[in-house]
C-alpha cells in the first residue's frame, strides 16, 4: 500500500496522505513520498493545481513521534538525526510555495503540530467543519518552532504566539477567522468544494498564474517601494506573453480565449 497516492483529474492532481492507523504521521517515508511528488510536480506545467488531503479520521497528526524516539538511541542522542529530520520537513513546506502550481490544503478531523504546519504551507485551505487545528508540542514539552514558520505567516503574531504557548486547538470558525485556512464545508461536501477552487484556479491561463504566484510571495517580503518596482517588471512580462495578449483580445471581442499554454 503506497504511503502517498497521487491521482490526476484533467489539470488537478489531488495527493492523498494514506497513514491512516499513524494520523498521517510526517514519518520518514511520508516526508520522502511528498517531497518526491513536489519534485515531479515542478516539472509538469499541464498540472495547474494541486489538492492534497488525507485518509482515515485525521488530516495529519504531524511528525511520527514513535520513529522520533527511536532516533534518539543514535550515539550522539539524536542530534544528527533530528537536524536532518528537520531540514527535510523544512523543504517538503518550502517545496510548496516554490510550485508553480497553487497549492490546495483539504484538511478534516485534525491538523496538529506539523501538520497544521503543513495547512499553513499550503496556499489555500478547504477544511471539513469541524476540524481542529494546534500546534501542540509545547504539551509534551516540544515547543512547535518549526511549524511556528509557517503559522505566524498566516496568522498575527499574538494569535500564533497563544497558540504555541498554550497547545490549545482552534476549530474552523476561529481558523476562517485568522486566516489560517479559506472557508469551512460539510464534511460530505469537502471533496467537491475543494475540487470546484482547484477547477476555477485550473481553468486560468497558467503561465499567469505561475508567475502570479511566484510574485505574490517574493513581494510580501519586500518594502513597498521596492516591491511596487518588481512587480512592474513582472506585469510587464506578463503583458508580453502571446496568451495574455490573446486572453485580453478574446475579452475586448466577447469571445472566450484560444490559449496555447
Amino acid at each position: 500500500m503506497a504511503i502517498l497516492n497521487r491521482s490526476d483529474t484533467g489539470a488537478i492532481a489531488r495527493l492523498t496522505l494514506n497513514a491512516p492507523e499513524k494520523l498521517n504521521a510526517l514519518s520518514d517515508a511520508m516526508l520522502l513520498a511528498l517531497q518526491t511528488e513536489f519534485d515531479r510536480l515542478k516539472e509538469q506545467p499541464h498540472i495547474r493545481a494541486v489538492i492534497l488531503a488525507g485518509t482515515g479520521k485525521a488530516f495529519c497528526a504531524g511528525h511520527d513521534l514513535k520513529e522520533m524516539t527511536l532516533g534518539r538511541q543514535a550515539e550522539d542522542g539524536g542530534k544528527a538525526y533530528f537536524a536532518d529530520l528537520f531540514t527535510r520537513c523544512a523543504n517538503v513546506m518550502t517545496s510548496i510555495r516554490d510550485l508553480p502550481q497553487p497549492v490546495i490544503a483539504q484538511p478534516h478531523g485534525i491538523a496538529t503540530a506539523a501538520g497544521c504546519q503543513l495547512v499553513a504551507s499550503c496556499d489555500l485551505a478547504v477544511a471539513a467543519e469541524g476540524t481542529r487545528f494546534g500546534v501542540n508540542g509545547v504539551n509534551i514539552g516540544l515547543f512547535c518552532s518549526t511549524p511556528m514558520v509557517a503559522l505566524s505567516r498566516n496568522i498575527t503574531r499574538k494569535q500564533a504566539f497563544e497558540m504555541l504557548t498554550t497547545g490549545e486547538f482552534i476549530d474552523t470558525d476561529r481558523a476562517m477567522a485568522l486566516g489560517l485556512i479559506n472557508r469551512a464545508v460539510p464534511h460530505d461536501d469537502l471533496e467537491t468544494a475543494t475540487n470546484e477552487l482547484a477547477e476555477t484556479i485550473a481553468a486560468k491561463l497558467g503561465v499567469a498564474v505561475k508567475i502570479g504566484k511566484q510574485a505574490f510571495y517574493k513581494q510580501l517580503e519586500m518594502p513597498l517601494t521596492e516591491a511596487y518596482d518588481y512587480t512592474r517588471d513582472v506585469m510587464v512580462e506578463n503583458m508580453l506573453d502571446r496568451d495574455t495578449a490573446e486572453g485580453i483580445s478574446a475579452f475586448i471581442e466577447k469571445r472566450p480565449p484560444e490559449w496555447i499554454q
